[in-house]
Protein backbone atom coordinates (compact mmCIF):
# COMPACT_ATOMS: atom_id res chain seq x y z
CA UNK A 1 0.00 0.00 0.00
CA UNK A 2 1.29 3.47 -0.82
CA UNK A 3 2.44 5.54 2.12
CA UNK A 4 0.43 8.47 0.82
CA UNK A 5 -2.94 7.94 -0.76
CA UNK A 6 -4.48 10.16 -3.36
CA UNK A 7 -6.36 12.94 -1.61
CA UNK A 8 -9.08 12.65 -4.22
CA UNK A 9 -9.53 9.75 -6.60
CA UNK A 10 -11.19 10.68 -9.88
CA UNK A 11 -13.03 8.85 -12.63
CA UNK A 12 -11.37 8.69 -16.04
CA UNK A 13 -12.91 7.36 -19.25
CA UNK A 14 -10.95 6.45 -22.38
CA UNK A 15 -13.29 5.79 -25.29
CA UNK A 16 -13.63 6.14 -29.06
CA UNK A 17 -12.90 4.09 -32.14
CA UNK A 18 -9.16 4.76 -32.17
CA UNK A 19 -6.36 2.54 -30.91
CA UNK A 20 -4.79 3.27 -27.55
CA UNK A 21 -7.45 3.12 -24.84
CA UNK A 22 -6.00 0.14 -23.00
CA UNK A 23 -2.46 1.32 -23.70
CA UNK A 24 -3.25 4.70 -22.13
CA UNK A 25 -4.66 3.00 -19.03
CA UNK A 26 -1.57 0.79 -18.80
CA UNK A 27 0.68 3.83 -18.99
CA UNK A 28 -1.18 5.31 -16.04
CA UNK A 29 -0.84 1.99 -14.19
CA UNK A 30 2.90 1.95 -14.78
CA UNK A 31 3.20 5.52 -13.50
CA UNK A 32 1.12 4.69 -10.40
CA UNK A 33 3.20 1.58 -9.59
CA UNK A 34 6.34 3.67 -9.99
CA UNK A 35 5.02 6.10 -7.37
CA UNK A 36 4.26 3.32 -4.87
CA UNK A 37 0.55 2.91 -5.54
CA UNK A 38 -1.34 -0.38 -5.80
CA UNK A 39 -3.12 -1.08 -9.09
CA UNK A 40 -5.81 -3.61 -9.98
CA UNK A 41 -6.90 -4.09 -13.58
CA UNK A 42 -9.94 -6.12 -14.63
CA UNK A 43 -10.16 -6.88 -18.34
CA UNK A 44 -13.68 -7.53 -19.60
CA UNK A 45 -14.26 -9.76 -22.63
CA UNK A 46 -10.57 -10.43 -23.26
CA UNK A 47 -9.84 -14.11 -23.49
CA UNK A 48 -6.13 -14.57 -23.99
CA UNK A 49 -3.03 -13.88 -21.98
CA UNK A 50 -1.62 -10.61 -23.27
CA UNK A 51 1.74 -8.98 -22.75
CA UNK A 52 0.25 -6.76 -20.07
CA UNK A 53 -1.10 -9.79 -18.18
CA UNK A 54 2.33 -11.42 -18.28
CA UNK A 55 4.08 -8.22 -17.16
CA UNK A 56 1.66 -7.65 -14.30
CA UNK A 57 2.04 -11.21 -13.04
CA UNK A 58 5.77 -11.58 -13.57
CA UNK A 59 7.30 -8.14 -13.16
CA UNK A 60 4.88 -5.74 -11.53
CA UNK A 61 3.37 -8.03 -8.90
CA UNK A 62 2.48 -7.53 -6.12
CA UNK A 63 2.02 -3.83 -6.89
CA UNK A 64 -0.14 -4.53 -9.94
CA UNK A 65 -2.71 -7.26 -10.33
CA UNK A 66 -4.40 -8.01 -13.65
CA UNK A 67 -7.25 -10.46 -14.14
CA UNK A 68 -8.79 -11.08 -17.54
CA UNK A 69 -12.20 -12.58 -18.22
CA UNK A 70 -13.31 -13.80 -21.60
CA UNK A 71 -12.94 -16.36 -24.31
CA UNK A 72 -10.83 -16.09 -27.46
CA UNK A 73 -12.63 -14.17 -30.17
CA UNK A 74 -15.25 -11.45 -30.10
CA UNK A 75 -18.39 -11.43 -27.98
CA UNK A 76 -21.68 -11.04 -29.84
CA UNK A 77 -22.85 -8.04 -27.83
CA UNK A 78 -26.40 -8.11 -29.19
CA UNK A 79 -26.88 -11.79 -28.34
CA UNK A 80 -24.06 -12.87 -26.01
CA UNK A 81 -23.56 -16.55 -25.27
CA UNK A 82 -24.39 -17.62 -21.70
CA UNK A 83 -20.69 -18.32 -21.08
CA UNK A 84 -19.80 -14.76 -22.15
CA UNK A 85 -22.48 -13.31 -19.86
CA UNK A 86 -21.16 -15.40 -16.98
CA UNK A 87 -17.61 -14.15 -17.53
CA UNK A 88 -18.73 -10.53 -17.73
CA UNK A 89 -20.68 -10.99 -14.51
CA UNK A 90 -17.67 -12.61 -12.82
CA UNK A 91 -15.47 -9.70 -13.93
CA UNK A 92 -18.02 -7.15 -12.69
CA UNK A 93 -18.42 -8.90 -9.32
CA UNK A 94 -14.64 -8.81 -8.83
CA UNK A 95 -14.43 -5.17 -9.95
CA UNK A 96 -17.13 -4.10 -7.48
CA UNK A 97 -15.35 -5.89 -4.63
CA UNK A 98 -11.97 -4.37 -5.49
CA UNK A 99 -13.37 -0.84 -5.76
CA UNK A 100 -15.36 -1.09 -2.52
CA UNK A 101 -12.46 -2.59 -0.55
CA UNK A 102 -10.31 0.47 -1.21
CA UNK A 103 -7.06 -1.50 -0.99
CA UNK A 104 -5.95 -0.40 -4.46
CA UNK A 105 -5.30 3.21 -5.36
CA UNK A 106 -6.02 2.76 -9.07
CA UNK A 107 -8.63 0.39 -10.48
CA UNK A 108 -8.82 -0.06 -14.24
CA UNK A 109 -11.93 -1.57 -15.80
CA UNK A 110 -10.64 -2.36 -19.27
CA UNK A 111 -13.21 -2.77 -22.05
CA UNK A 112 -16.14 -2.28 -19.69
CA UNK A 113 -17.73 0.49 -21.75
CA UNK A 114 -19.28 -1.83 -24.34
CA UNK A 115 -20.50 -4.10 -21.54
CA UNK A 116 -22.25 -1.05 -20.08
CA UNK A 117 -23.64 0.15 -23.42
CA UNK A 118 -25.12 -3.27 -24.20
CA UNK A 119 -26.39 -3.70 -20.62
CA UNK A 120 -24.21 -6.72 -19.87
CA UNK A 121 -23.35 -4.70 -16.77
CA UNK A 122 -26.28 -2.48 -15.68
CA UNK A 123 -25.26 1.16 -16.02
CA UNK A 124 -27.22 2.21 -12.92
CA UNK A 125 -25.36 -0.39 -10.86
CA UNK A 126 -21.99 0.75 -12.23
CA UNK A 127 -22.73 4.41 -11.50
CA UNK A 128 -23.74 3.52 -7.95
CA UNK A 129 -20.47 1.62 -7.39
CA UNK A 130 -18.43 4.50 -8.80
CA UNK A 131 -20.19 7.10 -6.65
CA UNK A 132 -19.81 4.98 -3.48
CA UNK A 133 -16.10 4.21 -3.93
CA UNK A 134 -13.63 5.24 -1.22
CA UNK A 135 -12.55 8.84 -1.90
CA UNK A 136 -8.90 7.94 -2.66
CA UNK A 137 -9.70 5.32 -5.32
CA UNK A 138 -9.08 6.43 -8.91
CA UNK A 139 -11.07 4.44 -11.48
CA UNK A 140 -10.36 4.24 -15.20
CA UNK A 141 -12.95 2.78 -17.58
CA UNK A 142 -11.97 1.95 -21.15
CA UNK A 143 -13.65 0.80 -24.33
CA UNK A 144 -15.63 2.05 -27.28
CA UNK A 145 -19.03 3.67 -26.92
CA UNK A 146 -18.89 4.93 -23.35
CA UNK A 147 -22.51 5.49 -22.26
CA UNK A 148 -23.59 9.14 -21.87
CA UNK A 149 -24.36 8.63 -18.16
CA UNK A 150 -20.76 7.54 -17.58
CA UNK A 151 -19.38 10.44 -19.60
CA UNK A 152 -21.48 12.81 -17.47
CA UNK A 153 -20.19 11.34 -14.18
CA UNK A 154 -16.52 11.17 -15.22
CA UNK A 155 -13.96 13.79 -14.28
CA UNK A 156 -11.93 13.18 -17.44
CA UNK A 157 -13.06 11.77 -20.77
CA UNK A 158 -10.66 11.19 -23.64
CA UNK A 159 -11.91 10.05 -27.02
CA UNK A 160 -9.43 8.22 -29.22
CA UNK A 161 -10.18 8.98 -32.86
CA UNK A 162 -8.42 7.18 -35.71
CA UNK A 163 -6.81 9.30 -38.39
CA UNK A 164 -4.73 6.53 -39.94
CA UNK A 165 -4.22 2.90 -38.95
CA UNK A 166 -1.85 0.27 -40.33
CA UNK A 167 -4.63 -2.36 -40.17
CA UNK A 168 -6.05 -0.64 -43.26
CA UNK A 169 -2.83 -1.56 -45.10
CA UNK A 170 -3.21 -5.20 -44.05
CA UNK A 171 -0.88 -5.21 -41.03
CA UNK A 172 -2.13 -7.88 -38.63
CA UNK A 173 -2.21 -7.70 -34.84
CA UNK A 174 1.37 -8.09 -33.53
CA UNK A 175 2.68 -9.79 -30.38
CA UNK A 176 4.04 -7.22 -27.96
CA UNK A 177 2.36 -4.31 -29.78
CA UNK A 178 -1.36 -5.10 -29.88
CA UNK A 179 -1.27 -8.02 -27.48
Amino acid sequence: MAETRLSRGLIQVYTGDGKGKTTCALGLALRAVGQGFKVFMVQFMKGRETGEAKAAAGRLAPDMTLRYFGRPGLVNLRAPAPEDLARVREAWDLARQVIAAGEHDLVILDEINLALTFNLVPIAEALEVLKARPPWVEVVLTGRQAPPELVELADLVTEMRPLKHYYEAGVKSRRGIEW
